[in-house]
């Protein structure tokens, strides 16, 4: 584990594996309400894959602290995070996978700071602009008794994260839990927003983007995402459907969501 400054706290960042000579950090951002614990079933297969991962709990979630800039958004982070990634990585950049609000605060970072990766990869990402409102409702648990508490928390999992109700229970729920309860950046708005689809231009390494085929995110618009990214990204080099999976693809297709991201990362390392 490695901790940066951030505010009267730090950035905790949690890392697997060695880097071998000549290869880049691999770099997870999470989604909102999370926690590096969004890649909780992929950490092993990436280091076996023989990268060297970083996943950081972003500023305002899991245990890092808030960011001292004050917003309750992606916004207010993207300079702690720049700071963070210069203190750990020096000049050198990184490959970077964000996962849904990390997947936005990650193509707003390198719009600002193009350097910090050689490549991007976007996995559920929201704010490309093309729905025309949102399709999901989340129940409010923060009020509620605790055994009504978990009853919201498992209609939350099946509305926004996963397809399948059968994996709602067991590690899926524990881990969702255990990372809504330290959420210190509930108001957030950028996501029902363009604000990814109006960074991307700014972003000129290679991009690719990864969704479950059913994320409920998106639902029918999901369809029209690919041209979405063709029009914003300049070099954008790939659209991954992966079929009867949500939005935490990662989680609930582990094995499909691997050979989709490593063949990503393989072809975003070529000029």
């Amino acid at each position: 584990m490695h901790r940066t400054a951030c505010g009267d706290g730090d950035v905790v960042w949690h890392v697997w594996g060695e880097c071998a000579p000549g290869d880049l950090p691999l770099v997870l951002f999470h989604g909102g309400s999370g926690s590096w614990m969004h890649w909780i079933r992929n950490i092993d297969d990436l280091v076996a894959a023989g990268r060297q991962v970083w996943a950081v709990d972003l500023p305002g979630f899991g245990d890092s602290a808030v960011s001292p800039v004050g917003s309750g958004d992606a916004d207010g982070i993207i300079e702690p995070l720049y700071a963070s990634m210069r203190e750990l990585f020096g000049a050198s950049p990184v490959d970077l996978v964000g996962f849904s609000f990390g997947g936005m605060t990650a193509g707003m970072l390198l719009a600002a700071h193009p350097e910090l990766a050689r490549q991007l990869v976007l996995v559920g990402a929201p704010a490309m602009g093309v729905v025309p409102k949102r399709q999901f409702e989340l129940k409010a648990w923060r009020h509620l008794p605790p055994a009504e508490q978990l009853a919201a928390h498992r209609f939350n999992l099946g509305a926004l994260m996963l397809s399948d109700p059968a994996l709602i229970e067991g590690e899926a729920l524990q881990v969702h839990v255990a990372n809504v309860v330290r959420d210190r950046m509930q108001r957030r708005r950028l996501a029902h927003t363009d604000i990814l689809a109006r960074s991307l231009p700014q972003v000129h390494c290679p991009v690719h983007a990864i969704y479950g085929a059913l994320d409920s995110l998106y639902k029918e618009w999901i369809t029209v995402l690919e041209q979405a990214y063709v029009r914003t990204a300049p070099d954008f080099r790939g659209f991954a459907l992966v079929p009867d999976c949500g939005h935490w693809v990662q989680f609930e297709r582990p094995q499909a969501f691997k050979q989709a991201l490593l063949a990503a990362l393989k072809n975003g390392e070529k000029p």
